[in-house]
């Protein structure tokens, strides 16, 4: 009897330690929510206290200042076309490295594990004078393709240890059948591949979604801002309007926090089963 007591009291006790915890990682979307419907005023005296007044104009201001549905267009293309070529180059790129399991192959590997640990600030600067001889700088392109080799290395690592997972008994028999080495990857290795493919999408979207070093230092057209960017205009060097900024935080976080609620489950399925298997 002592011991289910004690065990109970375990629980309970892991329990309240464990709620107090979501509380503290929670409490910033609480502050976000609710000075998001507060006047400025307001927001000044006392940015923990309940709104006397809501303002939902906010969100209508918010709206119209930043010009959101371009923003969320220019935040949506980026995102999507960056994860689409990210994941289909990185399982590829993966799938050869593992089966071509040659000293080349191995090299390759090693260096692209090894720039995952190179800071982003160690390379900004030539990463600029690049995307400049490339002609690529203030547009999408340019955009993209810092995403792309900024995001491929994490990604191939991700799917390396997920195709030694697969067996290779099952390609052989494909290929015993008549089946090339496209329909080998594309019909029975890229379906299995569906639980580390979701996961490098919702870890590459949360990434590129709320990125704004890498937007702000290429893109300087109005027109091709993001949503981070557009964010960042009500803070200028000697006011602050957070009663603007907070409505447009709220608007631009909320499609990415649906999205990643949704696929949710598949973060660590396809994790777990990389770096288990693998």
């Amino acid at each position: 009897m002592k011991t289910k007591s004690s065990k109970s009291s375990s629980a309970l006790f892991l329990q309240i330690i464990m709620f107090i915890i979501a509380i503290i990682f929670l409490s910033p979307f609480y502050f976000l929510l609710v000075n998001s419907v507060k006047s400025l005023g307001d927001i000044m005296v006392n940015a923990a206290d309940f709104p006397n007044q809501f303002h939902w104009d906010n969100y209508l201001k918010a709206w119209e200042l930043t010009r959101f549905p371009v923003a969320f267009k220019n935040s949506l293309v980026i995102t999507v076309i960056s994860n689409l070529i990210i994941a289909m180059l990185s399982a590829m790129a993966a799938y050869r490295m593992v089966r071509a399991n040659t000293v080349f192959n191995r090299v390759v590997f090693m260096i692209f594990v090894s720039a995952m640990v190179i800071p982003f600030q160690s390379i900004m600067i030539p990463l600029m004078q690049v995307v400049g001889w490339l002609n690529v700088n203030n547009s999408m392109v340019g955009l993209i393709l810092c995403y792309l080799g900024l995001g491929i290395p994490l990604s191939i690592f991700l799917f390396h240890g997920f195709v030694k997972s697969i067996p290779l008994e099952i390609e052989e028999a494909a290929t015993v059948d008549g089946a090339s080495s496209y329909d080998v990857f594309v019909r029975i290795v890229l379906p299995m591949l569906k639980p580390m493919l979701v996961t490098v999408i919702i870890l590459n979207s949360l990434w590129v979604w709320n990125d704004y070093l890498l937007p702000s230092l290429i893109l300087q057209s109005p027109e091709l801002r993001t949503i981070p960017l557009a964010t960042f205009t009500f803070f200028g060097e000697y006011s602050k309007q957070w009663d603007m900024a907070l409505p447009t935080l709220v608007l631009g976080v909320t499609p990415i926090i649906i999205f990643f609620l949704s696929l949710q489950k598949y973060i660590v399925e396809g994790v777990a089963a990389g770096s288990i298997k693998g």
